[in-house]
């Protein structure tokens, strides 16, 4: 998650005293999964949650004696309490967190893990964990970049193959490998889903914003570079400013792009969509009436430039049809199409 990678690590680097509070095992019923991540201080929650409510408040308990002693903790707590207990949490399940206050030792590791991620490069970043007495444990972390798989040289990994280490990034959840009198807790690092914005407008500033805080990668292209700027657009990851279909074109393919043509004309929309129509990415969409998009529909099949089974594929007019008006809401109707459209390809990656 965007609150767990890319803020944590950022917050990480600076260098603040800081505890990272990681689930690295559960079962049964619990209020977060393996790989869900909190950064806790003296004074609190900084970013991200390994559950809210009696959990996280455990948490900070077992963060601020980290903090005093400078010692990492490995701490199981279950969450089966009486019903009657009104504080108590009653998922009936159990989670086990690692508590490190260590992190800034790791530094160099959580850049390596940054720069790929900023790169689109996947990879793992290895913990080592060596449970001590009373709680207690020693920590150490390596990043381990998909190129690296096969390095015999890898310190936390030599008891874990090479599939071993692969089928965790493919199946993008993390995993804790028991290795005799010590644990490998092993986190996929994948880039998030990139979102391509072709128009700077109000539309595409509205749902530059609603894309970055549902966790994509935003990149707003545009031919105006009064629009497409930071002090307009502060949400996105990314600016281009030049021609639009040219630009769009230019974004590398993947399966895990998804493309919102909302540019300020019928021409801009046309080129825009040209070149990202039959290229395999996970979402296009295209502002527009349903009489501009049968014109242009037909102009571009009569064209060749796309076939009818490309177009079926295109979700024009973009978004989920829940009577918008403002811009606000057809910025909320094209999210929420996102969402699914995300979910139905996480499900089909599932099969």
């Amino acid at each position: 998650m965007r609150y767990s990678f890319p803020k944590l690590l950022e917050l990480l680097i600076g260098g603040r005293s800081l505890v990272l509070a990681t689930i690295v095992k559960a079962s049964g019923s619990t209020p977060q999964v393996p790989g869900a991540s909190a950064i806790l201080s003296g004074h609190g929650l900084v970013a991200g949650t390994v559950g809210g409510g009696l959990v996280e408040a455990k948490a900070l308990a077992l963060a601020l004696e980290c903090l005093r002693d400078g010692r990492a903790r490995l701490a199981e707590f279950r969450l089966d309490a009486d019903p009657a207990d009104q504080e108590g949490a009653i998922c009936g399940g159990t989670a086990s967190v690692l508590l490190d206050p260590l992190v800034a030792e790791a530094r160099p590791i959580f850049k390596q893990a940054l720069e790929g991620f900023r790169k689109r490069r996947p990879g793992l970043i290895l913990t080592l964990i060596h449970p001590l007495h009373d709680g207690f444990a020693h920590t150490a972390r390596e990043w381990l970049p998909e190129t690296a798989f096969a390095d015999p040289a890898r310190p936390h990994a030599a008891k874990i193959t090479p599939e071993e280490i692969a089928a965790v990034l493919n199946s993008r959840k993390p995993r804790l490998f028991a290795l005799g009198d010590h644990s490998v807790f092993a986190e996929p690092v994948w880039p998030l889903p990139r979102l391509i914005i072709a128009g700077a407008g109000h539309i595409g500033k509205a749902v530059a914003h609603l894309g970055n805080l549902l966790d994509f990668e935003v990149t707003v292209i545009d031919d105006r570079g009064e629009f497409a700027n930071k002090d307009n657009i502060p949400d996105a990851d990314d600016l281009v400013v030049g021609d639009i279909g040219e630009s769009v074109r230019l974004v590398p393919n993947s399966p895990d792009n998804y493309f919102v043509i909302v540019t300020r004309g019928h021409r801009h929309d046309a080129e825009a969509l040209r070149s990202a129509v039959g290229r395999g990415a996970a979402y296009v969409g295209m502002i527009g009436s349903r009489n501009k998009i049968a014109l242009m529909r037909r102009e571009f099949l009569e064209k060749g430039w796309t076939t009818e089974e490309e177009w079926e594929r295109v979700r024009a007019p973009i978004g989920l049809e829940i009577r918008s008006k403002t811009v606000e809401e057809i910025a909320v109707s094209i999210a929420a199409e996102l969402v699914l459209a995300r979910a139905a390809r996480a499900d089909k990656d599932k099969l």
